[in-house]
């Protein structure tokens, strides 16, 4: 052994041996060879300061998330995982040996013990789990409207729309509600109310919003708002003092990146919201894993932006942990990359101008290291091995670590469909949300002040708003005006004070979503 492995060995040790429990993620490669006695582990305890998994498509990065998601598991740390292909439903069933992990685990000097871990299967659609669904007042006008691709007037209006439900107690639950809301205040009896406290709303914005919305509706996505809304505290489940995970399954939606990304998100500002705070702890409540996280970060605004760090940074005193996965660190937005203390990094590509930009915005984020040339090292990593540095116990960043992965223990193959069948039906906590509640909200509530205000006329919804917007420097113009309009309402002065339900803008009203708690919980 040579005195630069010797080195190499003494310096992972001393870097990555901690006082506190642990997760062993592998052990340490020098020179090609890997090194068994250089393990290469991190603290629970510092999971919470979130990470990054990140690498050219091919290298490992969903089997890095299913080793991470298997021993918080075994830790009794419950995991949320986004299962973008519906892959990662083998982690319920054990694994089997073939010689590639038998050689990686012989390398590694672990023995391989094949094990399946408690898991929850969701889906947005209800078609491949248990259905996850938000109230439209919990998604709040912010990510609403990102969702529908509003521009910041539209969202502005939209805010202003949530404001009178609030004021005037209309739950908006689902995406009808909200369409009977918009005509009323736009072209009804409301219009006139609003215009007085809150300022106008054109023609052209209501139109854009009602057309927005029956995209959506076309899509087939109306499902996913209304209740039974998910309950975060499902989330936290364990099972024979394991961890359970949850998987989210988009393989139906996956062309659909918007949506399950801002559901995402609204679920993570709703659990921020709802756990109350818990300082240092010997390890995390709940990590929450975001794969595809270049989606989340795409076209944002910097008002976006600044509520998504908001919650990244503030998060963790609540003991969640987020693990954000893409392509390179360079689809993160740097003041988010900041805030990520543990990185994996599988090997990049550097095939195009882009790619080598990405190589050398990667180095330039890693500590200089005495054992690798990590412009070299990052091109040059095979499938299943990363780039690693930590956390330590004390905060401290750790050497950065070639290191060969742990071979996940759970089958790396979905369940057949009986299996996910069997799954599904047997789930306690998902029968609670199989069958959707229409239950007296904002739409039932406007029909009866129509019907009343009518003489018993009566009032059915309206097939779509048939004011048509108006073109060119005209609906520029009008979306002009009623930014104006918007800018100097008493709502926007009495925002600063009023906004305590949420970050995204969801201003103070009824919630219909898990209650305890929170900083800006009700």
């Amino acid at each position: 052994m040579t005195n630069l492995t010797t080195d190499f060995i003494e310096k992972i040790n001393d870097s990555y041996t901690f006082s506190t429990p642990s997760i062993c993620l592998g052990a340490g490669i020098l020179d090609g060879q890997v090194h068994a006695a250089a393990a290469v582990n991190i603290p629970l305890r510092m999971i919470n300061r979130h990470g990054l998994v990140a690498g050219a498509t091919g290298t490992g990065k969903t089997r890095t998330l299913q080793l991470l998601a298997e021993q918080l598991s075994d830790a009794g740390v419950p995991v949320f995982m986004l299962d973008v292909k519906g892959d990662l439903s083998g982690l319920h069933k054990p694994g089997t040996t073939n010689p590639r992990i038998l050689e990686r685990a012989a390398l590694l000097q672990k023995d391989f013990v094949p094990a399946g871990f408690p898991v929850e299967l969701y889906s947005l659609s209800g078609n491949l789990g248990a259905p996850m669904r938000a109230t439209v007042t919990e998604f709040g006008p912010l990510l609403l409207g990102k969702l529908l691709d509003l521009n910041d007037t539209q969202t502005g209006v939209l805010s202003v729309i949530f404001k009178y439900a609030d004021d005037n107690g209309l739950p908006v639950v689902d995406l009808k509600d909200l369409r009977k809301l918009v005509s009323y205040l736009a072209d009804g009896p409301g219009a006139a109310e609003i215009k007085e406290s809150y300022g106008r709303i054109s023609a052209s914005t209501s139109g854009t919003i009602l057309r927005k919305i029956a995209a959506i509706e076309q899509q087939g996505l109306s499902e996913l708002f209304g209740e039974t809304s998910f309950d975060i505290a499902d989330l936290l489940q364990r099972v024979d003092g394991k961890g359970v995970i949850s998987l989210l399954n988009i393989a139906d939606v996956q062309h659909q990146p918007m949506l399950y990304s801002t559901f995402l998100l609204s679920l993570i500002v709703e659990i921020y919201n709802t756990l109350p705070e818990a300082g240092d702890l010997d390890k995390p409540k709940l990590v929450f894993f975001f794969d595809e996280a270049h989606l989340l970060f795409k076209d944002a605004s910097d008002a976006f932006m600044e509520q998504i760090e908001t919650v990244i940074r503030l998060i963790r005193s609540k003991g969640v942990g987020i693990f954000f996965c893409t392509q390179a660190p360079a689809d993160v937005p740097q003041q988010v990359l900041s805030q990520l203390g543990n990185r994996i990094q599988h090997a990049l590509r550097a095939f195009t101008p882009n790619g080598l930009d990405a190589l050398k915005k990667t180095v330039k984020t890693y500590p200089r290291s005495a054992f690798y040339k990590i412009d070299e090292l990052l091109t040059g990593l095979g499938t299943g091995q990363a780039l690693i540095t930590v956390l330590n116990d004390k905060g401290i960043p750790t050497e950065v670590a070639a290191t060969m992965l742990m071979p996940p223990r759970a089958e790396m193959a979905p369940l057949t469909q009986a299996e996910t069948l069997a799954l599904v039906s047997a789930s306690g906590t998902g029968a609670r949300y199989r069958q959707a509640v229409d239950s007296r909200s904002a739409y039932e509530m406007l029909i009866e002040r129509l019907n009343s205000a009518g003489n018993g006329k009566e009032h059915t919804e309206p097939t779509g708003n048939s004011k048509q917007p108006p073109n060119g420097q005209n609906r520029r113009s009008a979306e002009k005006s009623l930014m104006e309009q918007v800018l100097g309402a008493p709502i926007t002065r009495q925002i600063g004070k009023e906004i305590v339900r949420g970050l995204f803008g969801m201003l103070t009203g009824r919630k219909t979503r898990h209650r305890s708690g929170g900083l800006f919980g009700v």
